[in-house]
């Protein structure tokens, strides 16, 4: 199978969206997340959504991507070989409930990989003044799919600080995975895919069982990084990226590492990673947070 790097830049149909107070609180019950941020409106006061509830706002677009690819020569089958692979956020403001949100997209880059091709999907979300909320790329690992051409938009993809991985940890969260989290991530986002609740379905693509969704393991260190070095204020991170590099099959427990902080003038870079009980499950882990 081929993927041809010319197709970067090929936009997809766009998206309209309204947040809902249900949603927002929805997704931070599923991942236990406490932070009053989220929940607590007494007053009048208004809440705001966890900084990880946009992959729940871009999933409808993502679930059935190949009816959003404006190009009808565009080889839709490929995507069937895709895997998530890497996540980038940016939070230009905090989504809300309330909001009503246009999600934009297209294919940012195409670029061969020693295993395949790398697919990178930009998304913007823009609310009703058409002022960006947030921008998500994507990044999705084709195994054994050949990139023609030199491969495109690598210089377009944001670029974060880099950090080895395996430094000593600064510190160390360990967090329970319980057998239902996936069944109860499924049902709180509506982020759908039967290899994260059907045994049947995972084993029969080759998994030893039902595993977590990436997205959760990522709002998890995104709990923590908020909790732990935003003094709870998750309204000061401002990107989250990461890669995935393993599987979190409950139940189980997962280590969020925080292996280091940099100062810069205007807040810190954040570097951390997930450990699950096979090994590195998340790698390169970042975040920025404002001061």
């Amino acid at each position: 199978m081929k993927l041809d790097s010319s197709f970067v830049g090929t936009p997809l149909r766009e998206y309209g969206t309204a947040v809902s107070w249900r949603s927002t609180m929805n997704y931070a019950a599923a991942i236990d997340d406490e932070n009053p941020l989220y929940f607590d409106d007494e007053g009048g006061r208004a809440v705001i959504a966890p900084p990880m509830f946009a992959v729940a706002l871009t999933w409808p677009i993502s679930e059935r991507i190949w009816e959003f690819i404006e190009d009808k020569n565009f080889p839709v089958d490929i995507i069937k070989t895709q895997v998530h692979y890497t996540e980038h956020l940016a939070f230009h403001r905090p989504v809300r409930p309330g909001d009503e949100l246009t999600i934009r997209g297209r294919v940012a880059a195409i670029m061969p990989h020693r295993a395949g091709t790398v697919t990178v999907i930009r998304f913007d979300a823009l609310d009703r003044e058409g002022l960006p909320v947030f921008t998500e790329h994507i990044g999705a690992m084709m195994r054994g799919v050949e990139c023609v051409g030199e491969g495109r938009g690598g210089e377009d993809i944001p670029l974060v600080p880099s950090h080895g991985n395996d430094t000593p940890a600064r510190w160390e969260r360990i967090v329970r995975i319980d057998r239902m989290r996936p069944f109860v991530y499924d049902g709180c986002t509506n982020i759908v895919f039967p290899i994260h609740t059907s045994v049947g379905f995972a084993r029969m693509v080759g998994l030893p069982d039902i595993i977590l969704q990436g997205t959760a393991t990522l709002a998890y260190a995104a709990r923590e990084m908020a909790d732990r070095e935003a003094g709870g204020d998750s309204r000061k991170i401002k990107e989250l990226a990461c890669r995935f590099t393993g599987m979190v099959v409950p139940p189980g427990d997962i280590r969020v590492r925080l292996t280091d902080r940099r100062e810069r003038g205007d807040g810190a870079d954040l570097f951390f990673e997930v450990h699950g009980d096979g090994g590195r499950v998340l790698s390169n882990g970042y975040a920025r947070v404002a001061g």
